[in-house]
């Protein structure tokens, strides 16, 4: 009688028989990898920028790209050790609607700030100039990264990558000491007391990075169709903006196919919807979304973000059905 029992509980809710292993799945194989990722070209960063730290470094862009190419691939974990101490705002405050990131930097250079001296006293500093963005202003923005004193710029520049370094080590030594046995092993006494409940945050990680995707670095370009905003997108600067997207949506591919483990047919739908969605990326041919303000090109990305939307909807109501949960608070939102 009770194997009849069990076996009918686990056909009304299959989620009881995957969400034991979910958990251990995407920490050792979606998380860990990524953040190791993040610490070691946060490090590479802050090394390139000591060799060289003028703006048109090609070796300092490079380990630039690299690391904001590591962060976007786990900015969807808005939990944990990045949500500590607000290390990911540190990292990545955008968007920035009011343009606070551009004047604080241009306040540095003007009163050339003793603040710059060491990355310990600069964790002290807004964090709208620091981390990725305030890096991108100082080695593409045509006025900031040419402002006042080569030398001070050249020391600020140098210490945002070694705030850069320090924050993404610390996360990774969160993630690798603490927070990983945390989802892993949830008990009555943890933070997580179930695997349903470490399943449930990693299933509002794949909607917070899905929700990011769709309208922030979509959205904002977007604009409406009478008043589009390309210089709204995100890092079009450093002609990123739709490198972003293809980064982001191939790492919630992977988490996406993870969370839906156990259900052979839905990791067919969502790799299916998630590649197709690449491929648009992948096909658009317009690397700072400048295409939104004519009609032609508009409706390309507008495609795209509608088919970032089509995973949403899988993902709200299969992958969570699938796992028994709901997306729950997003950290995003108040944003």
């Amino acid at each position: 009688m009770k194997n009849l029992l069990a076996t009918i509980a686990l056909m009304i809710c299959p989620s009881l028989a995957v969400s034991q292993s979910i958990a251990t799945d995407v920490v050792e194989n979606h998380i860990l990898p990524r953040i190791a990722t993040l610490a070691e070209s946060g490090q590479t960063l802050s090394e390139a920028a000591t060799a060289d730290c003028t703006a048109t470094s090609e070796p300092l862009r490079a380990a630039y790209g690299d690391a904001f190419d590591a962060w976007i691939a786990v900015s969807h974990l808005r939990f944990g050790p990045i949500e500590t101490a607000e290390r990911g705002y540190a990292l990545a405050f955008w968007p920035d609607s009011r343009g606070a990131t551009p004047k604080a930097l241009a306040t540095l250079i003007r009163d050339a700030d003793p603040i710059v001296e060491t990355a310990e006293a600069y964790s002290d500093m807004s964090i709208a100039a620091r981390g990725f963005y305030a890096l991108e202003f100082l080695l593409y923005d045509p006025t900031i990264s040419t402002a006042g004193d080569d030398a001070y710029r050249c020391q600020l520049v140098q210490t945002v990558t070694a705030d850069i370094a320090n924050l993404t080590e610390d996360i990774a030594t969160d993630w690798q000491d603490n927070y990983a046995a945390l989802l892993t092993n949830p008990s009555q006494n943890s933070l997580y007391r179930t695997d349903a409940e470490a399943a449930q945050e990693l299933f509002k990680a794949l909607n917070t990075g899905l929700e990011l995707t769709s309208d922030a670095r979509l959205g904002r370009p977007l604009g409406t169709f009478d008043q589009p905003r390309p210089t709204r997108a995100e890092v079009w600067r450093s002609g990123r903006s739709a490198r972003h997207v293809a980064v982001a949506l191939d790492s919630l591919r992977d988490l996406a196919t993870r969370l839906s483990q156990g259900d052979p047919a839905l990791v067919s739908d969502v790799d299916a919807v998630f590649a197709r969605a690449i491929g648009q990326i992948e096909a658009l041919d317009d690397p700072v979304f400048a295409g939104v303000a004519t009609p032609t090109d508009r409706i390309k990305v507008e495609a795209l973000r509608s088919r970032v939307d089509e995973i949403r909807a899988i993902a709200g109501l299969q992958i969570g059905l699938h796992l028994g949960v709901e997306a729950g608070f997003n950290s995003l939102d108040g944003d």
